[in-house]
């Protein structure tokens, strides 16, 4: 085993070592489909080379993955996973993997390929599993928009909470999920939802001809309870399965939103759930590139679980669309997009302002953040070092809030 082990890449490649001649000459059998000769194989790994991160399995008939299960702690570093040409005949088996933090995975040539409906599918159920994946079957994949962070975040108590995850959400809304849904090609939302998703849209009630409206597109999948008194029809409009909530989002009009517009609002959040209310304005873009003039708001809950070790995942869309107001209309598209890390700071006194530059500089954090401790401590200088010093010792005080 130690020619096939390479230091320099802390890969070990054990591709087809039943046929291995050094072990043929020897008469050593090494089936790695089999119990006691895996296990075997993940103790060697473990003693020796418990630092791997590259692990070659393929051509091996390995149909299941029970054994492989002790990599999760026995090999915690481990990145790349190659289990092609094998048997593995549900993608279930994965299930048994999931505490690895995969980048690349290979499964070619496993009969359980041949069980999606297309490559988007395939794709969806592994990064269900690895949400970190980057790379499958040697095909580089765009990066997940499940609303992941780049590290483990620790979520600041009381009454920073609402704050603070509202300016990561806003974050990330800005770059993912928004940049996703006016790009045109709205499937790869596919990574953001749940597989029992669900999504409902609703419209204001108006005795209007729909055809005549400018909701019109929207008015034929509303669910608004003036509308349909059918609860039946109403359950039929309800989108389940993240399958059918993206094909969904696919078939509405093109947009583009005014990023300026967005807001963020955080329902409520425990440890398991997290709801989130976005809304803001929008308009629909003509095949043609061109937007139209009506211009339209939106509020959109969004309840969502953890996904992966740092993720979010979307079990509940409640989408609502309404024409926007002439305030609304006036406003819309003439800002520039903010930069959600420097959010602008409102205007203060002369006292405050040098306060806030002195508190900043003392305290390492942005203005943002140090503009919010002030403000809760009613900008006394001294109170507010006093509780910033006792919860940075705590560690309490997010990463977020040092980035200026």
């Amino acid at each position: 085993m130690a020619k096939r082990f390479d230091g320099s890449q802390q890969a070990l490649d054990l591709n087809n070592i039943l046929t291995d001649p050094d072990l043929v000459s020897q008469n050593i059998q090494v089936v790695l489909n089999r119990k006691t000769n895996m296990e075997a194989v993940i103790k060697i790994i473990e003693q020796n080379i418990p630092e791997l991160t590259c692990l070659n399995l393929s051509n091996n008939r390995i149909h299941k993955l029970d054994e492989l299960a002790e990599l999760v702690t026995k090999v915690p570093n481990l990145k790349t996973l190659n289990l092609s040409h094998n048997e593995l005949k549900s993608d279930r088996e994965l299930d048994k993997l999931k505490g690895l933090k995969l980048v690349e995975l290979w499964l070619t040539k496993n009969p359980l390929c041949d069980l999606f409906k297309d490559h988007a599918s395939y794709i969806s159920a592994v990064r269900q599993r690895f949400p970190r994946i980057l790379k499958l079957d040697g095909d580089d994949l765009p990066p997940p928009i499940g609303f992941d962070v780049e590290t483990p975040t620790t979520i600041p108590p009381c009454k920073y909470l609402a704050f603070y995850v509202e300016n990561l959400l806003t974050t990330l809304l800005y770059c993912r999920y928004y940049s996703i849904y006016d790009s045109g090609d709205r499937q790869p939302l596919l990574d953001a939802y749940h597989d029992g998703a669900s999504l409902s849209l609703t419209t204001p009630y108006s005795t209007q001809n729909p055809s005549r409206s400018s909701l019109g597109e929207y008015h034929k999948d509303s669910r608004n309870l003036k509308r349909l008194k059918d609860s039946t029809i109403r359950f039929r409009l309800l989108k389940h399965t993240r399958l059918n909530v993206v094909a969904f989002l696919n078939e509405l009009p093109k947009t583009q939103h005014d990023i300026a517009s967005l807001n963020v609002d955080v329902n409520t959040y425990t440890n398991t759930l997290l709801s989130f209310t976005v809304s803001g304005v929008f308009k629909e873009v003509a095949v043609d590139g061109k937007s139209r003039e009506s211009t339209m708001a939106f509020s959109r809950v969004f309840i969502t679980v953890p996904a992966g070790s740092t993720g979010l995942c979307i079990v509940n869309d409640q989408l609502f669309i309404r024409m926007a107001t002439t305030e609304e209309i006036r406003r819309a598209f003439v800002a520039p997009a903010p930069t959600p890390s420097s959010s602008p700071v409102p205007t203060l006194t002369a006292p405050q302002q040098e306060m806030l530059t002195a508190f900043s500089l003392k305290s390492g954090m942005n203005l943002e953040w140090s503009q919010k401790c002030l403000q809760d401590n009613e900008w006394d200088f001294n109170r507010a070092a006093q509780i910033f010093t006792q919860l940075k010792t705590e560690g309490k005080i997010p990463d977020v809030a040092f980035i200026k």
